[in-house]
């Protein structure tokens, strides 16, 4: 396996000479065949929703950059659909959800349709499993229930998502039933994707980062923890990635009470603290800030650098602390490339 899959291998907790690398939104706006597809086909939902469509886009940056791992072409809010949830995409301003979750009413009002709106994306799976090159790593992903929730109570996105958060304060009882229903839909939509040839899985807590300590260990640590045991209950030797954006110093508690098998850094987590701190052996993925990236040159040399000095024994996934910008230039991360591979250590 360490010599099939470099990238699987790490995830297994098997250190690498060279660190295998893939970047978060590799297949998207930055990229002109996406763009080319995506004229001909509408708007980003259709292309999610399009099995055939998807799958492309799921392989066209490995033609481009030869990444270890290639990772769905999805969204995170598939899970609210699959709960019953109305979803489009308002053109420059990101994606909507009716009817909002503002009550126990609202909740069971809710007419779910479950796997059979999910039916496109595991048609993607298939066919994805069925192009990429052996030694090509085929990550699944879904959000985490305290991220999702906050979508499908604002009905959009939020920067401080103060509408759960109140919420959760409120009425935790009916933010506790909210969380319920996206784990049980989770642990299915994930074991769904391992059977159709997912290799590992990543859970995105993109909102980790606005709760108290408290709030962050209720509704982050414990619905994660309940995702990870019931899914690897189902699929135990399934690696799976836990990204908690903005979780800063709580990222220790994260690591250990979760049972996550891997764990994705930000760009604002100093890589040396978290080698020194995230418990003994586990692999870490991340954590290069998009930025540096579209910065190039040498502001992208030091900030690799320095990531890679961080993690001296530590097995170890390069990529990015976020999801790589839509105006990131293509040059740039042929550079990225070039270095992490010419940088056996």
């Amino acid at each position: 396996m360490t010599n099939a899959k470099p990238l699987l291998a790490v995830l297994h907790g098997a250190r690498q000479a060279i660190p295998p690398m893939w970047l978060m939104r590799q297949a998207g706006r930055y990229l002109p065949e996406y763009r080319a597809l995506r004229e001909t086909k509408g708007g980003f939902l259709e292309l999610a929703t399009d099995a055939e469509a998807a799958a492309e886009i799921t392989v066209q940056p490995l033609r481009r950059f030869s990444f270890d791992g290639a990772i769905l072409f999805s969204d995170i809010l598939m899970v609210p659909m699959a709960l019953g949830q109305r979803l489009w995409f308002e053109t420059g301003e990101g994606p909507r959800l009716a009817p909002c979750i503002k009550s126990g009413a609202d909740l069971d009002a809710l007419v779910a349709p479950g796997h059979a709106v999910l039916e496109p994306v595991y048609q993607t799976v298939r066919n994805v499993a069925a192009m990429l090159d052996p030694a090509t790593t085929f990550l699944g992903f879904a959000g985490s229930p305290w991220t999702v929730a906050t979508y499908m109570i604002a009905g959009q996105g939020s920067k401080e998502q103060a509408e759960a958060r109140r919420l959760a304060y409120r009425d935790p009882g009916l933010m506790q039933a909210l969380v319920d229903r996206i784990i049980d839909m989770t642990v299915d939509y994930l074991d769904h994707q391992i059977e159709g040839g997912v290799e590992a899985v990543q859970l995105f807590d993109s909102w980790a980062g606005s709760l108290s300590p408290a709030q962050f260990e209720q509704w982050v640590i414990a619905p994660n923890a309940a995702i990870v045991a019931r899914l690897k209950a189902r699929r135990p030797d399934t690696p799976i990635i836990g990204f908690p954006k903005g979780a800063g110093g709580k990222l220790p508690a994260y690591a250990r009470e979760t049972g996550v098998d891997a764990l994705g850094l930000d760009e604002t987590v100093d890589p040396v603290w978290a080698d020194a701190n995230v418990p003994e052996n586990m692999p870490v993925q991340g954590n290069l800030d998009p930025l540096a990236l579209i910065a190039g040159g040498e502001a992208l040399d030091r900030a690799v650098d320095r990531i890679l000095a961080a993690f001296p024994a530590r097995p170890h996934v390069f990529n990015l602390g976020h999801g790589i910008l839509p105006d990131t230039p293509i040059a740039h991360v042929e550079a990225l490339v070039a270095k992490i591979r010419g940088g056996a250590r």
